[in-house]
C-alpha cells in the first residue's frame, strides 16, 4: 500500500485508496461488511497536505453516497459534536436521515458533569436530534486487553450513564439496531437490488463474450479459428453471389465485391474499346450519296440512342467507382502492395494520322513484295497499335485487386471482431495473399505478351467477313462516281452501274497505295476480334479464375482447411490468449459465479 510507517520521515504515503480487506468467517459471524474510513480533517498536520484532506473527503464521499450503505458516524464523546464536519456530511447524501446512526464512544473519558449532560442530550434526542439516534458504546482500547463485552458495558452502570434507554447504550444494543436497519434497508433495496445484479451479470456476460470463446489449449484455439473461417467463407459466397440481404454489413461500400468488379470491368471494356489502338482506323462505311435534290430521312434506327444510353451508363459507373476510390491507395495498402501495383498512367487518345503512320511503317520495312506483304509487317502493325493494351489492362488488374484486397480485410474485421487475434490472422495469410495477387497479374501480363508477340491469327470466321466487307467498301467508293441514280423504289434511292465499270475500278492504283489498303484492312478486321478476344480472356482467366472464383483465388486462402494444417506453435501465435486476457476472463468468471450464488440468495 506503501503508506509511511513515521510520520516524522517523508518516506511513503499518509493514506491511500488501496483496500486492506480482513474478512472473518463463521458459523456465530453476522452477514455484513464494515468498511472503516479515514476521519474528516481540516487542517494538514504532521505530515499530512491539502492533497490528503481531499482524497479523505472524496473517499468517505464515495461509499456514504450509495443507497445501501449505513452511515455509522462514529464521534468520541468527549469533543465537541457541532463542530464534526461528517454529521453535515452525512445530512447531504442521506436527507431523511434513514440510514446515519451516531455512535459516541470513549464515554469513560468524559468526566466533567456537563459534558456527560450534553452526551446525556445527544443519547436521548434532546440535542442535534438523528432519526436514527445516538449509541452510546465503550471499546477497547489500543494498548487495552482482551476484555468481555460485558466489562466494557460496567461503564454504563455509572450513575452518569445508568438511566439511559438500555437499547441505546452498549455493543449489544448497537448491534441489534444494526441488524434492524439492514433488514429493513434491505426489504426496501430487494428489487432495485435484484435488478443491479442482473445489470453486473449482463455486463460480466458481455464483456466475456467479447473475449470470445475460451482458447487455453489447442482444441479450443482450434474450434475457434475454424468457426471464424466458417464464417468468412460464408460472406465470401454472399458476396461473390451480390446476396446483400443476408447480413446488414453489406450496407457497407466495401462488402459489395462482385459488384465492385462488374463496374470496373464494365469500365475497362468501354475505355479499352474507345481508347486502347495507338490510332484510329480509316472510317470504311459508305459514304451518304451528296445529292442536293434528296432528302435523306433518318429513321429512330439510324441515331445513336443505344450508344448514347451505354454512355451515359459507363460515365455514371466512373462516378461510383470514383467514390469507392479504387484509384487512392492508403499508405497502409501501399505498405502491403506496393510490389504488385503498378502507378497510375495516363492513357493518351489515339492519334488520326494512321495512314501517314503506315506509310512510314510500310516504306521503311517493306522488302521484294510482289502483290503482297511480308506478314512481319503485320506483326510490327499490330504490336504498335496494341501497345496501350499492357498499361490499361494492368490499371484493371490495380482496381480489381485493390477492391479484393479491401474486401478480404473487411470481412475478416467483420467476423473476428478482437483485434489482437485479427491482426495475428492477417499477418499470417498476408504473405499467401500477396503471392495470388502477384500471380493473376502474371497472367494478365502473359494475355498481354501472347497477343502482342505471336503472329496475328485467328480461326473466327468474322475476320473474313469483316475483310471482305472492308473491301465490297472499298470497291463501292471506287463505282460511286460513275454510278447513275435512278427513281425511287419503297422510298430508297437505287444507283446502277455499268458491270465493266467493275473490272476497271482499281485500275491506275499504284501497287504502293494498294498494299498499304490491304494492310490497314487486314490489321482492322484482326484488330477488332482480338481486342473482343483479349478483353475476355483478361477477365475470365486472370480476374474471374485467379482472383475470384478458382481453386488459387485470395478468397479460398483463409478457409477450414487451412486451419486444420496449422501447427499447434502457429494457433497459439494467432489466436492463443495473452496472459492479461486470461486473467480478465478468469476474473470475470468467478465475479458472475459470485453474482449468481447472490441472486440465488436474494431469490430464496
Amino acid at each position: 500500500m506503501g503508506l509511511r510507517t513515521d510520520l516524522a520521515t517523508d518516506i511513503g504515503a499518509v493514506f491511500s485508496e488501496d483496500v486492506l480487506k480482513i474478512e472473518i468467517s463463521g458459523p456465530r459471524e453476522d452477514y455484513l461488511t464494515i468498511i472503516d474510513v479515514p476521519g474528516i480533517f481540516r487542517n494538514a498536520v504532521q505530515g499530512t497536505t491539502k492533497d490528503d484532506m481531499a482524497l479523505v473527503r472524496g473517499m468517505v464521499e464515495r461509499y456514504i453516497k450509495d443507497d445501501r450503505t449505513i452511515i455509522l458516524a462514529v464521534l468520541p464523546s468527549n469533543v465537541d459534536i457541532a463542530t464534526q464536519e461528517i454529521l453535515t456530511l452525512a445530512e447531504d447524501y442521506d436527507k431523511i436521515g434513514e440510514r446515519t446512526l451516531g455512535v459516541l464512544t470513549k464515554p469513560d473519558l468524559v468526566l466533567e458533569p456537563s459534558a456527560q449532560a450534553a452526551v446525556r442530550n445527544l443519547v436521548l434526542g434532546n440535542k442535534r436530534p438523528l432519526s436514527l439516534g445516538y449509541f452510546l458504546v465503550r471499546n477497547r482500547g489500543a494498548d487495552g486487553g482482551f476484555e468481555e463485552l460485558s466489562e466494557l458495558d460496567r461503564e454504563f452502570q455509572k450513575q452518569q450513564w445508568f438511566d439511559l434507554p438500555k437499547d441505546r447504550v452498549g455493543i449489544a444494543a448497537l448491534k441489534d439496531q444494526l441488524k434492524s436497519l439492514l433488514v429493513d434497508i434491505t426489504q426496501r433495496e430487494f428489487p432495485k437490488l435484484i435488478k443491479d445484479i442482473n445489470e453486473r451479470s449482463k455486463e460480466c456476460k458481455k464483456e466475456l463474450d467479447s473475449l470470445g470463446p475460451p482458447r487455453q489449449h489447442e482444441r479450443e484455439q482450434r474450434v475457434f479459428l475454424s468457426q471464424i473461417a466458417g464464417n468468412f467463407q460464408k460472406r465470401v459466397r454472399e458476396a461473390l453471389d451480390a446476396h446483400y440481404n443476408a447480413d446488414p454489413v453489406f450496407k457497407q461500400d466495401e462488402f459489395r465485391l462482385i459488384t465492385h468488379v462488374v463496374n470496373i470491368t464494365d469500365v475497362f471494356s468501354a475505355d479499352f474499346r474507345e481508347t486502347a489502338h495507338s490510332r484510329h482506323f480509316e472510317n470504311l462505311g459508305l459514304l451518304k450519296p451528296n445529292v442536293a435534290d434528296e432528302k435523306v430521312v433518318e429513321s429512330p434506327q439510324d441515331c445513336n440512342c443505344k450508344e448514347t444510353s451505354a454512355g451515359l451508363m459507363i460515365d455514371h459507373l466512373r462516378v461510383l467507382l470514383e467514390k469507392a476510390k479504387v484509384d487512392d491507395v492508403t499508405l497502409g495498402e501501399y505498405s502491403e502492395l506496393g510490389d504488385i501495383i503498378i502507378p497510375l498512367k495516363d492513357i493518351s487518345k489515339p492519334g488520326d494520322n494512321f495512314t501517314t503512320w503506315m506509310n512510314d511503317v510500310y516504306l521503311q520495312s517493306r522488302g521484294l513484295d510482289l502483290g503482297t506483304f511480308d506478314p512481319h509487317l503485320l506483326s510490327m502493325a499490330f504490336t504498335e497499335q496494341s501497345r496501350k493494351w499492357g498499361d490499361m489492362t494492368k490499371t484493371y488488374m490495380r482496381r480489381i485487386i485493390i477492391a479484393l484486397h479491401r474486401f478480404i480485410a473487411a470481412a475478416l474485421q467483420s467476423v473476428c471482431l478482437e483485434d489482437q487475434a485479427r491482426n495475428h490472422l492477417w499477418s499470417a495469410i498476408l504473405e499467401e495473399l500477396l503471392k495470388r495477387y502477384k500471380a493473376a497479374m502474371a497472367q494478365a501480363s502473359l494475355l498481354i505478351e501472347v497477343e502482342q508477340r505471336k503472329q496475328p491469327y485467328t480461326l473466327n470466321p468474322q475476320f473474313n467477313q469483316a475483310w471482305s466487307k472492308a473491301i465490297g467498301y472499298r470497291i463501292t467508293e471506287l463505282l460511286r462516281p460513275t454510278a447513275k441514280k435512278e427513281s425511287k423504289q419503297y422510298g430508297v434511292v437505287q444507283y446502277m452501274v455499268n458491270l465493266d465499270d467493275i473490272a476497271k475500278a482499281a485500275e491506275g492504283k499504284p501497287n504502293v497505295e494498294k498494299l498499304q489498303e490491304d494492310i490497314h484492312d487486314v490489321l482492322q478486321a484482326y484488330y477488332s476480334l482480338a481486342a473482343e478476344r483479349f478483353i475476355d480472356n483478361v477477365f475470365h482467366l486472370a480476374v474471374d479464375h485467379c482472383l475470384l472464383h478458382g481453386p488459387d483465388s485470395p478468397l479460398q486462402v483463409f478457409n477450414q482447411d487451412w486451419v486444420i494444417s496449422l501447427e499447434p506453435e502457429q494457433l497459439e501465435r494467432i489466436v492463443g490468449e495473452t496472459k492479461s486476457a486470461k486473467g480478465r476472463r478468469s476474473a470475470l468468471m468467478k465475479k458472475l459465479n459470485e453474482l449468481s450464488h447472490a441472486l440465488k440468495i436474494l431469490k430464496s
